[in-house]
Order: C-alpha cells, then structure tokens, then sequence
C-alpha cells in the first residue's frame, strides 16, 4: 500500500463508508444513506473546534453545515458544497483499492474527492490559519444529488445565502460557471383500442406517435443547432423510454415517450413546450398532449465569470476564463436561491457512475491546493 497523504486518506475513509442514494436501494440501511460520512465529517471538524449544525432534509437525512467564522464582521461568505450520496454499487465497491496512482471505489470520482479535497483544505484554515477578517466559510455536505437535488433544494429555501458557493463535481479541476438544464418531458397520442383481428375499427395511438418521432429525430435537432450559448453549445434532446398497447391483437389505445431536453440559459419549459408546439404544427403533426415526467425545476446554470470572487476562484485554479459543462449539478438549485455557483473537482465525469469508477490521487491534491489557495486569499 502506497504511502498516503492526509487528503487521500481522508478520501479512504469516506469511500469505505457507503452512502448510496436510499431512493435507488430501499430497505438495504447497510448501503444507504449519507449520515456514515456525515456524522464522520461532523465529528471531525468538532475534534478541530469548528462550530457545526445538521439541516433536516428528508427523513432520516440531513445536511451537513460546518462554519468558520471570521475574527471581525461577516461582510462575505463562501460556501463549499459537494455532496455525500452516491449511486448503487456491490459492497465489494467500497472496499477502496489503490492502483497506478488511482484509487478505485464507488464514489471516489463521484464526489468523494470533492468532499476530501473541499473538506481538507477546510480544515487546515481552521486548525492552522489564517483566518479569513471578514469573510466567514462554511463547508456544507449535501444529501440527494443523485436523485432530486434535495439537499442543495432546502440549502436555497432555508439559507444560508453566500457570495459564492463551489459545488463539488468531476470536472478534471476546470472552473465551471455554466451548465445546462433539464427538462423530462412526457408526451402521449390518444387511439381508440379495437381487435387486433379488426384494426380498421380503431385508431392507432402507436402509429399517431410516428411522426412525432420522426419529426424529433430528423427535424428538431436543426432546430436545437439554431440557438447556442458560448460555453455550452447547442441544447440537446434524446428520446429515452416509449411505452405503447398492451399486447399483439389490441390496437392500442395509448402511447407514451419520455424526453431528456437539455436546455440553456435563456429556455424555459413554458419556452420550449411551444416551441415544439408551433414546430409540430407547422409540419401538419397532430401534437401529442405534453406534460412533466419530472416535477423538480432543472434551471441552467450561468453564474457571471467576472464577478470578483469568481475570477478569484480562476487565479486560484490557474485559470483565465471558467467553461461549460452539459449536465447538471447542485449549483443551479444553490444560484435560484441567491448565491452565485461554480462547479469544480477532481476526477473526469467519464468515471462518475462506471462499474470501476477511479479518480486520480494526485488531482484530489491538487484540489485541494487550489481550494486552500482560494480560501488563504480570503484573509
């Protein structure tokens, strides 16, 4: 075994601790739940004489607020955010592994060396100063990520509000400020169910739903490539899921197809419910009904580079201008409460999810240089 540093070996210990997203793996409470690593993180920053509080989330789960407070007035706050559930994996998974420089867990990329990286750096300000004047830092760990963006939801309602929060994400140590929303759109064609032996007696809700599909693969997407935002591109839409009849000799009187529309700033789902309207239309399509497969709002995110802490931030990270990135993250929900958001970690997205998910030790140290960099030109 490899000689670890103190961050990789914090990261050690919270991947040996599994906390899988309970909504995936109901009745396994071995696997599940972020309070192993919260409670771990808890009880270490009191160790370290930092002040922290729990935020009631969910049953059961919570998240994790631990606050260094400045010597004078708070005139600022900066909040590190990632978050401490992960997706299902074998317990085999969190039996952590170190190989070639990597380390192999479940969550180690996703976003386990966020949370050691963030936490890290956190901790040595508390314990070996300086402290920030006027600048007071929180280290927030966030519960559902992977599921409904809970954690970061309550962290908007309830505060606290920041002048900057970095959500933590494998984003190979790029500074994001934007990234893409997310629309689950549902859309449904009516028939009229008949025999299969007879099918001239009804209508069929599958066939109606041809041309809908046509019009998305083959036609939408030009549509799509007619809008673009600087650091993100084009928005997408893929097809996910279709469900239609019941079974060979029924005609069917129904079908369904769920859509994954990644959005950009300035798109809304009012916004893009009539674009596809008006385009459908305008090809002679009957338009399917339209409603949410998914309730919670997945806004873009567009945090302005040139605020001050933001190009901070980037001269922490040696950085001239932050990027985009297509999927979602904490930041956006945390940025419609108030406090604009970055997204930066250690690991590649590539990895987040995998069977043999890995992150690269010596990015989770440089993780946390940067974040310590950034923190120490807060005194």
């Amino acid at each position: 075994m490899p000689r670890l540093t103190a961050v990789n070996r914090l990261l050690r210990e919270l991947v040996a601790r599994p906390s899988i997203n309970p909504t995936f793996l109901p009745g396994q409470p071995e696997l599940t739940g972020e309070e192993r690593v919260a409670e771990f993180l808890a009880e270490t920053a009191r160790s370290a004489g930092i002040e922290v509080r729990r935020q009631a989330v969910l049953p059961g789960r919570k998240n994790l607020i631990a606050r260094i407070s400045p010597s004078g007035k708070v005139r600022e706050r900066i909040m590190l955010t990632p978050h401490m559930d992960v997706v299902p994996a074998p317990g085999s998974a969190f039996r952590p592994k170190i190989r070639n420089g990597r380390m192999y867990g479940r969550g180690t990329c996703d976003t386990k060396g966020s949370v050691s990286a963030f936490f890290s750096a956190f901790l040595d300000l508390a314990r070996k100063g300086p402290l920030p004047r006027e600048t007071e830092i929180l280290f927030v760990g966030l519960v559902d990520e992977e599921f409904g963006q809970a954690g970061s939801r309550r962290l908007a309602e309830k505060g606290p509000v920041g002048d900057l929060a970095v959500a933590g994400e494998p984003t190979g140590l790029k500074v994001v400020s934007s990234h893409k929303g997310n629309l689950w759109l549902r859309l449904k064609t009516q028939g009229k169910s008949a025999h299969g032996s007879t099918p001239q007696h009804g209508r069929n809700a599958i066939a109606a739903m041809g041309p809908v599909l046509d019009f998305l693969f083959d036609e939408y997407p030009k549509i799509l490539a007619r809008k673009s935002h600087p650091l993100l591109g084009s928005p997408t839409l893929s097809v996910g899921k279709i469900i239609g009849g019941t079974q060979p000799n029924v005609v069917p009187d129904e079908c369904t197809i769920d859509l994954d529309r990644r959005t950009i700033p300035g798109e809304s789902e009012a916004s893009v419910k009539k674009e596809m309207v008006k385009a459908l239309k305008a090809k002679g399509i009957a338009s399917p009904s339209f409603c949410l497969s998914r309730s919670v709002p997945c806004l873009p995110l567009d945090t302005d580079p040139d605020l001050p802490l933001v190009r901070s931030f980037l001269r922490a990270a040696g950085k001239r201008k932050p990027t985009g990135v297509p999927y979602f993250t904490d930041a956006s929900p945390i940025a419609t409460g108030g406090t604009p958001a970055l997204v930066f970690g250690p690991g590649n997205i590539a990895q987040a999810h995998s069977d043999d998910e890995w992150v690269e030790l010596e990015q989770v140290e440089r993780a946390h240089a940067i974040v310590s960099r950034f923190l120490g030109s807060l005194s």
